[in-house]
């Protein structure tokens, strides 16, 4: 798969240029016309063509799932932009590997289809209720759950699945559209599909079940109840740093000889571990390195504990500090003490080792994954969404060490450096624009800690009752008021410090 640079525009992809490509660059190998479809996928970004949709390409290279081709779709206006993109070069995808050690380029040719972006899904509901599909994958990020403010469940009274309960047949959600096409393939006595979720969620599928089987009880306990008896709805835990797609990136392919509109640069490390639970039968994943088990639970939590929550220790101070990438603070003296710190400490406790990996060799792997100054990635994209990210991989370690007794010194710090990038000024006094669905609101209330820091607590749908904790109320109140008045230089010295004023005082 290794090429080298040329210094070239390239030329533009599609199924007619292959043959064209420089000889070290791997392509499609099979029949792309002979492709059928087995999937559709909802929110089909750079990840999934990175790490789902790699998969499948890998087991078409050896002659196999031939009926599994990928077939795109978004419920999002602002998904058409990468349709348009994908459809004028036949729905091909350079995949840029980046390593320390060089780059290597290798296209991928497993996705067929994008359907139109439509507001009332109507062409997604009849491709998933065609028999051909036996699977609908998920990368809808978390936020796209719509979980209840309790955390059990689907949001009921968020406007837009109001809007899907009112008009059934024509949803704006993924959820409504599932449950439309569910019900359309119940009638026709086609038979159920497996809703395989691929985002970053603790029991990802559990809670994919329950968002769809709270919508159907709403429109037909009896559709529920089918969904329910037939479905399968596997958890998974996927793994691999994907940047965003820049101008750099297009150049990076353009040095390959190809001119791709929407290329995928990604590290050298791949992991999906699913539960072996597929209603509909699946392709043959394990023969390229998936794991097929009974049980992801471990899995997940090692990953999203250590490497999800990981990248929310970094990315809030690295905005904050004007530190561009990932690698960029891992670069950085206390940046990268403070992750070790934490990670350490206040993470690893409450991570379970899972077969030939244990959690001090995971983060040592993160720390060298996080330092590969060739991965671009931005602490704003890491960042986005603080308010769904933080509830789901911060949160409930904080609530882990606090029940066993832990510190969580370090953890309260992580959430004051997110209370304070979210004032949306950093101190270099340059602008942090909005990245958060939430922005507006957060933006308020963090400007408003500044003067009382227990108002970010106050934010019940985050943090529920930790602002009444004895411990870590007031280690973050602490905290945010030292990031105000010294900055987070200064908060950063100051918990690396108390470890080595520990140690003097134990030697001495």
């Amino acid at each position: 798969m290794a090429a080298s640079a040329r210094n070239t525009t390239g030329v533009a992809l599609s199924d007619a240029t292959l043959p064209g490509l420089a000889e070290a660059i791997s392509r499609p190998t099979y029949d792309r016309a002979g492709l059928r479809p087995g999937i559709v996928h909802i929110g089909l970004g750079n990840f999934h063509r990175a790490h789902q949709a790699w998969y499948i390409h890998r087991l078409m290279q050896q002659g196999e799932a031939q009926d599994w081709a990928i077939i795109g779709a978004g419920v999002r206006t602002q998904d058409q932009d990468m349709r348009s993109r994908l459809l004028a070069q036949n729905y091909l995808t350079t995949l840029i590997e980046l390593s320390p050690t060089g780059k290597s380029a290798e296209v991928i040719g497993s996705m067929i289809d994008y359907l139109p972006i439509e507001t009332d899904n109507t062409a997604l509901v009849r491709q998933m209720a065609d028999p051909a599909i036996r699977i609908v994958s998920l990368t809808i990020t978390e936020g796209g759950y719509f979980i209840s403010s309790n955390g059990e469940g689907l949001d009921l009274e968020h406007p837009e699945i109001q809007h899907d309960l009112c008009t059934p047949e024509a949803p704006r959600t993924v959820f409504g559209a599932i449950v439309a096409a569910l019900l359309a393939r119940r009638t026709a006595g086609t038979g159920p599909f497996t809703v395989l979720s691929c985002d970053n969620l603790r029991g990802n599928g559990t809670i994919a079940r329950q968002a769809i089987l709270s919508f159907a009880q709403q429109v037909d306990p009896d559709l529920a109840s089918w969904i329910d008896s037939h479905c399968s709805f596997p958890n998974s835990m996927v793994d691999c740093i994907v940047p965003a797609t820049g101008p750099n990136e297009i150049s990076l392919a353009q040095g390959f000889g190809i001119k791709d509109a929407a290329p995928v640069t990604h590290e050298s490390y791949r992991q999906w571990v699913i539960e072996d639970d597929f209603c509909a039968g699946r392709p043959d994943l394990e023969k390229v390195g998936v794991i097929l088990t009974p049980d992801v639970h471990a899995y997940e939590v090692m990953k999203i504990r250590i490497l999800n929550a990981g990248h929310q220790v970094l990315a809030n101070v690295g905005e904050q500090m004007s530190v561009q990438t990932i690698a960029e603070c891992m670069a950085h003296p206390l940046i990268s003490q403070f992750f070790k710190k934490v990670e350490h400490e206040e993470i690893v406790p409450y991570v379970t080792q899972v077969p030939g990996m244990a959690p001090k060799q995971y983060v040592s792997l993160i720390a060298q994954r996080f330092s590969n100054p060739e991965i671009r990635d931005t602490t704003r994209r890491v960042a986005f969404d603080g308010s769904s990210r933080h509830p789901e991989f911060i949160l409930p370690i904080v609530r882990d060490a606090l029940n066993s007794g832990g510190s969580v010194e370090g953890l309260a710090l992580v959430e004051a450096l997110w209370a304070r990038m979210c004032a949306g000024v950093r101190e270099d006094w340059t602008n942090i624009e909005s990245n958060d669905p939430n922005w507006q609101n957060l933006s308020a209330i963090a400007q408003e800690s500044a003067r009382r820091p227990e108002t970010w607590l106050e934010q019940r749908h985050i943090y529920d009752t930790l602002n009444e904790d004895p411990i870590f109320a007031p280690a973050f109140c602490r905290w945010l008021q030292l990031i105000w008045s010294k900055g987070s230089l200064a908060a950063l010295e100051a918990y690396i410090g108390q470890a080595q004023n520990v140690k003097s005082e134990t030697s001495g």
